[in-house]
């Protein structure tokens, strides 16, 4: 199927879609409105694209008829000029319109569920997995997403993080940060370190899709939930009375504990919500052998070798491995303005997906 017709069809949707909006008897069912609004809104901006298309490509073939009628030597000349003006016009359009019509990811739109753990390095990878979540908050701050926290294992007085789990909701939040699982690994020298020698250490980051209770089914009798009382900082209550709680999926193996919470009801709630996501995740690899190497990728080994990208302290030097990318803002980037990142492995997965879309 050619571009305009894959565009003829978008644009007989989206009328069907503003047809449906003006019927009487669809504006009294709110569950069917919500959802054509939001199926309308996500053609908005190809249909924008498209209307642009449109009337470059009348004003191209009307410039045309003039130069091919002959005529006037000057108005000829000056429609060569416009010509090639309204064919790049065109060359420009026809890639924005391929870009927007590729199969979008279906999870993009949903909350995510962010894993971090300390990998090679001991007690400076833990520390750098604080920073790492450190770097996550900052920017979540900055953009108005909003951090639950889920369970943390910290190192006590030094300040790292073992393991941290923790919820991102907003807009379009799994969309923005997938491209964020993998290793990442860090060159610095540490606080601890007298001589001055760099040290490289590493942390993995997983991060899943916030998944709704209608796409996995979970039976209770296939779960062992334990309650015990939370460690660390929390208050007295935290520590006198059995809130947290230790989720154990038979059938899988999978285990969640959550001990953030006083309420043992919440904690439980929030153990679900990383048990279903991983639930999810295992489904997911079984239909799909390509997610499943995805997945592969993104949590690795924890090992130094097995990188996505590379933070390198002394020369304030990010480098992101899968695309080529060297920022040297490290500072910056650290303290959450990762905007630029995000951004660039956007464009890096849409134009291989546009590649493929192409030679396929």
């Amino acid at each position: 199927m050619d571009l305009l017709e894959k565009l003829k069809k978008v644009k007989d949707k989206f009328d069907r879609i503003n047809e449906q909006l003006s019927d009487q008897s669809i504006t009294s069912d709110t569950e069917k409105l919500i959802s054509l609004s939001k199926d309308r809104s996500e053609l908005i901006e190809i249909i924008s694209v498209y209307e642009k298309y449109s009337k470059v490509s009348i004003e191209f073939d009307g410039t045309k008829e003039i130069i091919n009628t002959g005529g006037d030597k000057e108005l000829v000349s000056l429609a060569l000029v416009e010509l090639e003006e309204l064919k790049a016009q065109k060359i420009k359009l026809e890639d924005e319109i391929k870009l927007l019509l590729l199969p979008k990811d279906p999870n993009d739109s949903k909350n995510a569920i962010v894993e971090i753990r300390a990998g090679t390095g001991g007690d400076e990878a833990a520390i750098f997995a604080s920073d790492l979540f450190r770097m996550y908050s900052r920017y979540a701050e900055r953009v108005g997403w909003k951090i639950e926290l889920i369970d943390i294992s910290d190192t006590g007085g030094l300040g790292g993080i073992k393991e941290v789990i923790f919820l991102v909701s907003g807009e379009s939040i799994y969309g923005d940060l997938k491209f964020e699982s993998g290793v990442h690994r860090v060159q610095r020298v540490p606080a601890t370190e007298g001589s001055g020698r760099i040290h490289t250490s590493a942390a993995s980051i997983a991060v899943l899709p916030e998944v709704e209770d209608v796409q996995v089914d979970i039976n209770p009798a296939d779960l062992k939930i334990d309650v015990f009382r939370s460690g660390g900082a929390g208050g007295q209550n935290v520590n006198k009375v059995e809130t947290a709680i230790r989720i154990t999926h038979l059938p899988s193996g999978l285990v969640v504990q959550c001990q953030d919470e006083r309420s043992q009801v919440k904690n439980r709630q929030k153990a679900m919500k990383v048990l279903k996501a991983r639930l999810f995740d295992l489904e997911s690899k079984k239909q799909n052998k390509e997610i499943a190497a995805q997945r592969k990728s993104m949590v690795g080994s924890g090992d130094r070798s097995d990188k996505i990208r590379t933070y390198n302290f002394p020369q304030n030097r990010i480098t992101d491995h899968r695309i080529g990318l060297t920022l040297y803002n490290l500072s910056d980037v650290i303290d959450g303005n990762i905007s630029e990142l995000i951004e660039q492995l956007k464009i890096a997965d849409r134009t291989e997906k546009l590649h493929a879309d192409i030679t396929s």
